[in-house]
């Protein structure tokens, strides 16, 4: 099954991501009916494990929309495992270093461009096992997270590791390792400078720029500052928004108070739980 999203990436094209915090497989059926084109499971710091994750897969199946998970970390055992579930696509976080691109990359590939093992119990739904094998390599998207000073002394190494699709740029974590609160929706002058940093080195070796965004207005400006993958917010945390505007609606609060609800809750780090 071809990968929509770095179909997308090749025709030059941003995609619009969801990220499923929620563990549970009708959530992820309602966020596939949304209008993103793809959905990640948060595997880091969503309330999700493996079970959930498949739980997951199974509710965005029937919908045109391409399964993706942000791995706890970079390992290769969970990475195989979720890839057999049937992602399309693996984003992990902290990867710092060269060595540390290559083994992710080893991970999400078969022999001989990895050493990913062979047992796609649930990708097979895709196509048969034979298939499979044939495009997976090919089809899987690599995305390594880069959220910090150590990887942006490194971006040049990193992103010269063959495999590499895209990168994902944690705002949160990014912030934190140069000394500044975490928050999404960034506006700090050296965090901007950062970001186009990053589009220029990924635009001279097509390697597409994805970041998380805490409103669709940011992420809309951020698509046209040249990224081509843009997540907003999570699902519990749309949830959230929506039911405190109902809630004040029905009360008769004014709209002011209950965005100001909202905005603080989408500038918190994705599956923090908001109170």
């Amino acid at each position: 099954m071809a990968n929509k999203v770095k179909e997308a990436w090749s025709q030059g094209r941003a995609v619009v991501n969801g990220w499923l915090a929620i563990p549970n497989a009708y959530s992820a059926e309602v966020m596939a009916q949304a209008g993103f084109d793809s959905l990640t499971v948060d595997m880091q710091h969503g309330v999700q494990d493996y079970l959930s994750a498949v739980a997951c897969f199974q509710g965005m199946q029937p919908h045109a929309v391409t399964p993706m998970v942000r791995v706890p970390w970079n390992e290769p055992g969970i990475v195989g495992k979720v890839l057999d579930a049937g992602a399309m696509g693996v984003i992990c976080p902290m990867v710092n270093t060269a060595e540390q691109a290559k083994q992710l990359v080893s991970s999400c590939r078969y022999p001989p461009e990895g050493t990913r093992s062979f047992g796609p119990i649930r990708a097979g739904i895709y196509g048969e096992a034979g298939s499979y094998f044939a495009t997976a390599n090919k089809d899987v998207a690599v995305i390594p997270m880069i959220e910090t000073q150590e990887a942006l002394d490194n971006i040049e190494a990193i992103l010269d590791v063959p495999g590499i699709d895209g990168i994902y740029v944690g705002p949160s974590d990014l912030g934190l390792s140069l000394g500044l609160v975490p928050k999404l929706d960034r506006e700090e002058p050296e965090i901007l400078k950062i970001y186009e940093r990053l589009l220029n080195e990924c635009g001279k070796r097509d390697i597409a720029v994805g970041l998380h965004n805490g409103t669709a207005a940011y992420a809309k400006r951020m698509i046209g500052m040249g990224f081509k993958l843009v997540t907003i917010g999570n699902d519990s945390g749309l949830l959230l928004q929506a039911a405190r505007v109902a809630a004040a609606g029905a009360r008769g609060e004014g709209s002011e108070q209950a965005a100001r609800h909202s905005q603080a809750g989408s500038q918190r780090e994705p599956g923090e739980l908001r109170k």
